[in-house]
């Protein structure tokens, strides 16, 4: 658990009664060994900040100022903030767009937000949603504008970005690292799944820079703000299979083609998939785990050709398999190629003629969405 070692009228702008002071005697950090947000500890004149749920507070009113003005908001805006602590920003959101969703799990921050709203005389535009983000359905809204928790970047991008609900602009400060690869491009070396799938559906713009000195407390790393518009032309690709595709192509995004696709355990596993998809076989999977980002590490697959396959597909049947995978990659020029180095244009053309060849990557892909599902 973090202790807050700053006076309160930094963490929150102007004066604000029920919390006048942070503690200011000890710079010790002592870390919480749980998460309950009703810890007495946490009452009185002190507020604690829980590292593990992200609680790095931006004070800097210029740059503020800056996330809202390149947001775009329109007057008639719905707003959809995530994670809005002590309301820094959510304050200039409410006085800028016509409503503001809040989602917000500690209860010591709703209410601090709750009578900062009050005493603005906004309250009426703020509705706060004491829920896990990842967890709840958000409602209908326009923008998002959000300095989101680290630890949830990535499963909340693609709630965004894969979800139901259509939207301008998603206006986010996040960890630079992870900005970073959101924006890298073929060839760079972050460019990896994570950059593919979201770039599929999306464009990504670069904002600015914020160091790390301008939250409370201060982080490990600094942050970036980026803009995720999603784009109206959208490809005609099957979402659950083009995210598996990926995640088998970017588990080894250094390593050839032909080499990822020779791995027995690998063609045997697409033998199972692509025998589910044309005998329409019922096969029960999680978006959620498919969407998971593992681009951090790549797979712990061997590159051996002799790893045993626990997968149910017919040892008679892997040999021929394999070399159809063969033939669809030497077709295309694709088996010399590193997915790495490799465009959303040519990922695209490989997977549909991976598929017009019958290999599928996981089993009955017609159950699956396509990309961006209509309410």
């Amino acid at each position: 658990m973090i202790r807050a070692s700053k006076p309160i009228s930094r963490l929150i702008p102007g004066q604000f009664s029920a919390f006048r002071q942070l503690h200011s005697g000890s710079r010790r950090r002592r870390y919480s060994k749980n998460d309950n947000d009703d810890d007495e500890n946490d009452k009185g004149t002190h507020l604690y900040l829980y590292k593990s749920k992200g609680q790095h507070l931006l004070t800097n009113q210029r740059i503020l100022d800056t996330i809202v003005r390149k947001s775009a908001i329109k007057p008639t805006d719905t707003v959809l903030e995530i994670g809005p602590g002590t309301g820094n920003l959510t304050l200039k959101l409410m006085e800028a767009a016509n409503k503001v969703f809040a989602i917000e799990l500690d209860s010591r921050m709703v209410e601090i937000l709750d009578k900062r709203a009050s005493e603005s005389g906004l309250q009426d535009r703020l509705t706060v949603i004491r829920k896990d983000a990842l967890k709840a359905e958000f409602p209908l809204f326009d923008l998002v504008v959000a300095n989101i928790p680290y630890s949830i970047s990535s499963p909340l991008v693609a709630k965004l970005v894969f979800g139901s609900i259509p939207f301008r602009s998603a206006t986010l400060l996040l960890q630079k690292e992870f900005a970073r690869r959101l924006l890298a491009k073929p060839g760079d070396s972050e460019f990896n799944r994570l950059a593919v799938n979201v770039t599929l559906v999306a464009d990504v713009e670069h904002v600015m820079d914020v160091s790390r000195r301008e939250f409370l407390p201060c982080p490990k790393v600094d942050s970036s703000v980026v803009i995720i518009r999603p784009k109206a032309q959208l490809p005609d690709v099957n979402l659950g299979e083009w995210l598996a595709f990926t995640r088998t192509c970017f588990g080894k995004k250094n390593k050839t083609l032909g080499a990822t696709f020779k791995q027995k355990k690998k063609v045997a596993e697409l033998l199972n998939f692509s025998e589910m998809a044309a005998s329409n076989a019922e096969y029960n999977v999680s978006l959620n785990n498919i969407i998971k980002e593992d681009d951090d590490e790549e797979s712990a697959d061997s590159d051996g050709e002799e790893e045993c396959c626990s997968c149910s597909g017919s040892e008679i049947g892997v040999s021929p398999f394999k070399e159809k995978i063969m033939r669809v990659l030497k077709s295309g020029g694709f088996d010399d190629k590193r997915p790495s180095k490799m465009s959303n244009e040519e990922l695209l053309r490989l997977l549909a003629l991976f598929n017009q060849a019958g290999i599928y990557f996981h089993g009955k892909s017609n159950s699956f969405s396509k990309v961006r599902p209509s309410n």
